[in-house]
């Protein structure tokens, strides 16, 4: 590609990435990003995926590659007692204990079922409107049915 001045766009690598690469169960998470922290820099593990690495003196913070296929989102009370943080230590930790709240991607709001509160449904038929109406169809297709089949 470079001999010929080109780029592959994100895109582009992914589809390569995922053609010729496979899913491994026992293999250790995927590092996306390894950052070494200053001296005296605090690092406060969350519940964003980064945990703390120590390599001799050398203090890192270590990101994991999110695995898109376990990828899922939940919806939290917008009220709930401790926040995001309580509900997902309560409610997925127990079920996914590496599971981690890309912090980036939470959305905080509130929906509204409008349904709930302006649709109204139209009432339904009645089983002898109903039934008048598949009478009167077979009066209509009876001359067809005769045509089709013929005189018999």
């Amino acid at each position: 590609m470079k001999a010929h001045n080109k780029k592959l766009g994100a895109p582009e690598k992914k589809a390569i990435y995922k053609a010729v690469s496979w899913r491994d169960e026992s293999a250790p998470p995927v590092i996306a990003k390894r950052s070494k922290l200053k001296a005296g820099e605090h690092f406060e593990p969350g519940y964003d995926g980064a945990y703390l690495e120590t390599v001799g003196k050398d203090r890192f913070m270590v990101e994991h590659e999110a695995d898109t296929d376990l990828r899922d989102t939940e919806q939290v009370p917008l009220k709930e007692s401790g926040g995001i943080e309580a509900f997902f230590v309560r409610e997925v930790l127990p079920h996914a204990p590496d599971a981690w709240i890309a912090m980036d991607a939470t959305k905080i709001g509130y929906e509204i079922s409008f349904a709930r509160y302006f649709y109204k449904p139209t009432p339904l038929r009645t089983l002898d409107q109903i039934r008048a109406d598949i009478l009167k169809l077979e009066e209509q297709t009876e001359g067809l049915l005769h045509k089709i089949v013929g005189a018999a």
